[in-house]
């Protein structure tokens, strides 16, 4: 979007199963990179590299992901002659080693956890050292992420098991054990601060995004302004990155994480990403400024066009990250197909996917499917905007975590801005977002028994005079057995007139008329009320969605099932969609 509103050419890299995605289509041209592993793909260097002098390009854009953050790519482009339009590959190889981040910015007065980083990685030195520290505490993978190679530690009988399994982890996913210690702070706050440097020196901060809403270390809602911050605290944690930007001679977009103790109000330097945030939409919709062009710009060698003073918020934005994720099921992501992808429109609404109706999701990369972000004059209109959002926005198919983040947005403390890191692990239960109530279920089934009296009826051929479903014995109603949350749950129906239908379900009985059955829902009046249910039907499964009940899945019973398959002896059923990459036993192994 950015490149096109510049006036510049764009050329989009994809793999096997990307070939059909919405951004491949978008670009003006787009290539080939191979099978769907990164390894064979989005992190093949010698392919990109190659994509980039085929097609004559200047410059390549890194995304988020994959090579975005990898200093070797960057000095690779550099001898290539092409322009990485990120900071320069010294910034990213200093920030990619905590413990080399951390010393940069003790020096240069940025305010620093209490802990150990050093050579000296044997066993006794670091419970010497975490002994000094003292309890809780918190060991981390120097080069690491995503919560991998990281241990919350409350005493000091727990310590030595956890040492050995953050190596372990730490080595396994990085190739790396070295760890360094750090204070843990129970009350925590994760709050960034986006910064931007030129090639001339010039550095300034953009404002900050509180992400303290995350999951296993994975942010989950971001907001700015943060509702905690002071403007004096904010000022003071923004020059604390400008410091952290200029230690780094910092020269494009970038962001620095800060831990925020709610109990004493202290922050603390957590690390630099080197890279454009997942989440910036957030950033440009409370400043007007387009980060993307900014990043353009500054690779061209362009002087940064705004001061510090230039900086200013306006209103308030909110994000929420929709992932193909059960989160009644400890967060499991899932795959499938995006049978219906239909937003509201709403003023101040943008959404950033790659998603559309009939889009797959894979098992190949990440689970998320649309970052939705709102904006408004003030936090309270945004979250009450983003509310209505969560509750009108159909994506149907697939398994997400829509209703739990609706749910998140009705929580008091949310509301009040009053959570820290911790929220999640510390309020929430498998399931208890999940309260709709009976009659709510039932308008999903009254839906699908609708589509599908009303499909029939136009494939009839024969006796179109006799009312549908007819009897000799008038009072033998209908009756169809739907699978809804494991349960057997029996729909009975007797047609009248005009299709009008009596329904009766367990002890409730609905008098329903039929508006109309359209492409992708049902409307439909009970008790005088007029209701839509939007409605997927795939085979036998029912994926239905209305503002009141959420995502609602189910099956019809077959009349007359097909004898399922045995299981295995011995056979295993991953507990979430994957790919076997190798067997580790053989036959008459015990």
């Amino acid at each position: 979007r950015t490149c096109k509103k510049m006036g510049i050419k764009s050329i989009a890299v994809f793999s096997d199963a990307d070939r059909k995605s919405k951004y491949v289509r978008e670009a003006d041209a787009a290539v080939y990179l191979g099978e769907n592993s990164p390894s064979a793909s989005y992190l093949n260097q010698d392919k990109i590299i190659e994509a980039i002098k085929s097609q004559k390009a200047d410059a390549v854009h890194p995304g988020y992901g994959f090579l975005s953050e990898n200093a070797s790519f960057a000095e690779r482009c550099k001898k290539e002659n092409i322009i990485f339009i990120g900071p320069n590959a010294n910034a990213i190889k200093q920030m990619g080693s905590k413990s080399i981040a951390k010393e940069i910015m003790a020096k240069h007065d940025v305010p620093v956890i209490p802990g150990y980083q050093g050579d000296d990685q044997s066993l006794d030195r670091l419970i010497n050292e975490a002994n000094k520290i003292g309890f809780p505490l918190l060991l981390k993978a120097t080069a690491g992420g995503g919560g991998k190679g990281m241990r919350i530690v409350h005493n000091e009988n727990e310590l030595q098991n956890n040492i050995e399994a953050a190596k372990r982890e730490s080595k396994s996913a990085f190739g790396d054990d070295e760890l360094i210690i750090e204070k843990y702070i129970e009350k925590g706050r994760h709050i960034e601060f986006q910064i931007f440097g030129d090639q001339h020196g010039n550095a300034i901060h953009i404002l900050e995004r509180e992400c303290s809403i995350q999951r296993r270390y994975q942010k989950v809602i971001e907001e700015s302004p943060s509702p905690v911050l002071s403007d004096s605290k904010r000022n003071e944690m923004g020059a604390a990155a400008v410091k952290a930007a200029k230690a780094l001679s910092y020269d494009n977009a970038g962001t620095v994480e800060f831990i925020y103790d709610d109990t004493s109000n202290d922050f603390y330097f957590l690390e630099v990403n080197t890279r454009l945030q997942v989440e910036h939409p957030v950033t440009e919709e409370v400043t007007g400024i387009d980060l993307v062009q900014l990043q353009i710009e500054s690779a061209e060698g362009m002087t940064l066009s705004y001061k510090q003073k230039d900086i200013k918020s306006n209103g308030y934005a909110v994000e929420a990250r929709l992932y193909a994720e059960d989160a009644s099921n400890d967060f499991l992501p899932a795959t499938g197909t995006v049978r219906l992808w239909d937003v509201p429109e709403v003023e101040g609404l943008r959404i950033e996917s790659a998603i559309e109706t009939n889009a797959e999701i894979s098992i190949h990369y990440d689970p998320m499917i649309a970052k939705i972000i709102v904006w408004d004059n003030s936090r309270t209109a945004a979250h009450r905007k983003m509310t209505y959002v969560l509750k009108n926005l159909k994506c149907l198919g697939i398994t997400s975590n829509q209703d739990f983040l609706l749910h998140l947005f009705q929580k008091d403390e949310i509301l009040q801005g009053k959570y820290d890191t911790n929220y999640i692990k510390d309020h929430f239960e498998a399931g208890s977002f999940k309260n709709i109530n009976e009659q709510n279920k039932h308008r999903s089934l009254i839906a699908a028994t609708l589509f599908d009296w009303k499909q029939r009826q136009h494939k009839r051929g024969l006796l179109k005079h006799m009312p549908s479903g007819w009897r000799s014995n008038f009072y033998a109603p209908q009756e169809i057995t739907y699978l809804l949350e494991s349960k057997e749950v029996s729909l009975k129906y007797i047609i009248a007139e005009n299709e009008s239908f009596e329904i009766m379900i367990n002890d409730h009985t609905y008098i329903v008329e039929l508006v109309e059955v359209f492409d992708k829902g049902v409307r439909f009046i009970i008790d005088g009320i007029q209701q839509t249910v939007s409605l997927s039907k795939v085979s036998e499964n029912y994926f239905a969605h209305s503002p009141d009940t959420g995502n609602v899945h189910f099956t019809k019973k077959d009349k007359f099932p097909t004898a399922e398959k045995e299981k295995v002896e011995g056979g295993f059923e991953a507990p979430m969609p994957s790919q076997i990459i190798k067997i580790l036993v053989t036959d008459g192994q015990v």
